[in-house]
């Protein structure tokens, strides 16, 4: 548990926006196959806005903070990621809403209630081909991690190899959620992008996160 956890919840977003930007021909290439190939477009220009508003935004606290960054990320990404992201960082700051101090229990609070939200909002399932396919067995992963005494990083790590297992598994479902449901079986043999996305964060916050904490 830290006294002040907004240094590394700032790193962790900043980290996904990095990320984001960095990796839009890939998760946009992904998302050709099957989709309409904007996933990586969108969520690029959607994180350049978080990155150009950062100086702006209240950092209060963690649960304000993050609920500015859900603004954005929900008015600036367009078609379905929008409002998909934003739910999801509008959650997590609701998971937290109150506190100062954060520890392990509370980080999987904000995925769990991240990952609730995004099912809520597009109204998938486990299975369904989406984000959540990666999300749910990386958080339950570091939930176990943290659970059985891991440190953070070596934590954080096992959740991103989880996360990229899990992801390239999606090439094994058929969509049923999205444009490319609307292909059919024919979306059944490519990654999801979306699972794909989830998967390079983890790894770039595991490959980052012990050289700031």
């Amino acid at each position: 548990m830290t006294d002040n956890p907004l240094p590394a919840v700032e790193f962790t977003v900043r980290t996904i926006a990095q990320t984001a930007v960095a990796n839009e021909k890939y998760f946009g290439d992904l998302d050709a196959v099957v989709g309409d190939g904007d996933f990586g477009y969108s969520l690029a220009r959607g994180f350049e806005a978080v990155i150009a508003d950062w100086d702006t935004f209240d950092r209060t606290d963690t649960a304000t903070f993050l609920r500015k960054v859900a603004v954005v990320i929900t008015s600036r990404i367009g078609g379905t990621s929008g409002p998909l992201w934003g739910t999801a960082f509008l959650r997590a700051a609701a998971a937290v809403t109150g506190k100062t101090r954060l520890g392990g229990d509370d980080v999987v609070a904000m995925l769990r209630a991240a990952a609730d939200g995004i099912q809520a909002r597009g109204g998938a399932d486990l299975g369904d081909k989406t984000l959540l396919d990666a999300l749910v067995p990386a958080t339950d992963e570091l939930a176990r991690q943290l659970g059985q005494g891991s440190d953070p990083h070596s934590a954080l790590r096992a959740a991103a190899t989880v996360a990229r297992t899990a992801a390239d598994q999606t090439a094994g479902l058929q969509a049923r959620r999205g444009r490319a449901s609307y292909t059919g079986e024919r979306s059944i043999g490519s990654v999801d992008p979306g699972a794909a996305a989830v998967a390079v964060i983890f790894e770039a916050l595991a490959d980052t996160w012990h050289d700031r904490f």
